[in-house]
């Protein structure tokens, strides 16, 4: 399981360097600063989550069912949050309305928000003894 999250979060810390630095250089010219701005927050979101991942691989914190639940929560949560806030910056690009599906981004972000949950729930659990820091 460590190594799917930790692939899982190089190819979502990959994809967010790729993607921003599309937006940087190929989108600057194609939509408003509003809407860049916009599209560099799901960037912004899609690194801290694959940041988020990699410590959830790399740690014995978390027990495997849990880091499991997190994994699932925060890809489907980065694709629905950061996808469609790429789609609805670029959206005067595409011949697809995204506004239509917009409904989506909080349901992202609250797929994102409950990853971090299960993290802390795991982190309760934690006897004081076990902790080294």
């Amino acid at each position: 399981m460590n190594k799917t999250i930790l692939l899982a979060a190089g190819i979502l810390g990959v994809l967010s360097v790729i993607i921003g630095a599309f937006a940087a250089h190929g989108l600057k010219p194609l939509i408003s600063a509003e809407a860049l701005q916009t599209f560099e927050t799901g960037v912004r979101y899609q690194m801290y989550h694959s940041l988020f991942l990699l410590f959830v691989g790399g740690t014995s914190y978390i027990n495997s069912k849990s880091k499991s639940v997190i994994l699932y929560l925060v890809v489907a949560g980065v694709i629905l949050f950061s996808g469609s806030i790429y789609g609805l910056a670029t959206n005067p690009l595409s011949g697809f309305d995204f506004k239509t599906i917009g409904f989506v981004t909080p349901i992202g972000g609250l797929l994102l928000i409950l990853g971090w949950v299960v993290a802390i729930l795991s982190f309760l659990k934690i006897k004081n003894d076990k902790v080294k820091i």
